[in-house]
């Protein structure tokens, strides 16, 4: 941003969201892969088995998965000289996680979907490409799973508010509204809320600082009446979720004006879901990195296995934005890295620190490659990638949530500071 004073926004959905669903199924069915091998014993936090780019589809009572992948029984089954996909498991799978949002309307059910699966095998030339392959030392090393250019990004500018996300505050708080709101759905507190919703917030920044919201807008799906049958209005929908929405926010930051928060803004929620939109998996990149913020190299995450670059690049470079920023050698870092299909080398590596960096950028794209080495390989042994941990990431951003003990979102980590600062020293 050149401006010191101006306006941001970003928005989020909920996990009830159609493309949202879509992104969750392809994940769940991701995780199944995952989990799969390692129980049988052919992958750990070292090597990976699992192939899969699986897309989802999903309308009224009706979902498609389609994609390929490469995994072993039960969720393959072999057919005579071929390997088949196991429909009726990945099936089930997919009714788990709608009946999991909390799906059961006339319109689109965990029971009533009708669910076509056309998963099948990876193309023997893109397997040739990614396979690890013996260098002359003896490594092994994956080639990039496709060409393209991936982006990471942090800043200090929300730490004020929510210490450790380093991330843009619009994105930030247009997740935690509807987290929150999902939370109450989900107790019953809110009982009358379903589960699609949208948030979206306009930031106020004063000297390149956050200070407020001045517009915050949430369409959220609700029942059509209250259970004493009154029919919902705009207005009541308002009342209801008010209180929720400001405590995502932090102090002061709720619009005063009644104009300037706005609630179901065409009248009506009720239809919503698949039913209502049509869902596809990968058309919320923006909401899935930095709202807008911060660049985003074009390819979406869910359904693609660690050793696609589009998802573990994406990762890595958010990992090392964020640990030069935690490291206090830049105020804001923007990290670019390029890869060509079947290559484990990058092709390019840029850092940015929008004038607010200690050190100088030419520095910090020596010395990251040597504390970080860029190949698939490492990025997915390092990070833990292998792991049954995505499902999670497919709902309110993969970036600035804290870390799990299971490996989940361990590029939110911010362990690489200490070597950061003793290389730069």
């Amino acid at each position: 941003m050149s401006h010191t004073n101006y306006l941001f926004t970003s928005e989020s959905v909920s996990e009830g969201h159609p493309d949202k669903v879509c992104d969750q199924i392809s994940d769940a069915i991701l995780d199944a892969f995952l989990e799969n091998d390692i129980r049988l014993g052919i992958a750990d936090d070292s090597k990976v088995n699992t192939r899969l780019g699986c897309e989802t589809l999903s309308t009224t009572n009706k979902i498609v998965i389609a994609g390929e992948g490469r995994g072993q029984e039960p969720l393959f089954r072999k057919h005579g000289s071929h390997a088949v996909i196991n429909r009726e498991l990945i099936t089930e799978i997919a009714r788990n996680v709608v009946k999991d949002i909390g799906y059961d309307q006339d319109g689109f059910s965990f029971h009533g979907a009708d669910i076509e699966v056309l998963l099948h095998g990876q193309s023997p030339d893109i397997a040739m490409g990614v396979d690890a392959k013996k260098k002359a030392k003896g490594d092994e090393q994956e080639g990039a799973g496709d060409q393209g250019m991936m982006f990471g990004f942090a800043c200090t500018e929300s730490e004020v508010y929510e210490k450790g996300s380093f991330m843009p505050a619009p994105i930030y708080f247009a997740h935690k509204i509807l987290k929150v709101l999902s939370e109450k759905r989900r107790s019953k507190s809110l009982f009358d809320l379903q589960p699609d919703a949208k948030s979206q917030v306009t930031v106020r920044y004063v000297n390149g600082k956050p200070v407020g919201c001045t517009k915050v807008v949430v369409s959220t799906q609700h029942n059509a009446a209250t259970r004493n049958g009154k029919k919902y209005t705009p207005a009541m929908v308002k009342d209801l979720i008010s209180d929720a929405v400001e405590s995502a926010l932090p102090d002061g930051w709720m619009p005063k004006k009644a104009s300037d928060f706005l609630v179901n803004p065409t009248g009506n929620f009720v239809v919503g879901g698949p039913d209502g939109d049509c869902g596809l998996t990968g058309r919320k990149i923006i909401v899935d990195t930095y709202g807008g913020y911060a660049p985003h190299g074009g390819g979406a995450f869910s359904g693609k296995d660690p050793t696609k670059v589009d998802r573990s690049a994406a990762y890595a470079a958010r990992y090392l934005a964020k640990n030069i920023v935690a490291a206090g050698l830049a105020g804001r870092c923007t990290i670019q890295i390029a890869y060509a299909i079947g290559v484990a080398d990058p092709m390019s590596l840029l850092v940015d620190t929008h004038g607010t960096g200690k050190v100088a950028e030419a520095k910090l794209e020596k010395i990251l490659p040597e504390l970080f080495p860029l190949r698939p390989t490492n990025i997915r042994r390092t990070l833990k990638l292998n792991r049954p941990i995505y499902r999670r990431t497919a709902a309110y951003g993969h970036f600035g949530r804290a870390p799990e003990k299971d490996g989940g979102f361990s590029w939110e980590k911010t362990d690489l500071v200490s070597e950061l600062k003793r290389a730069v020293s």
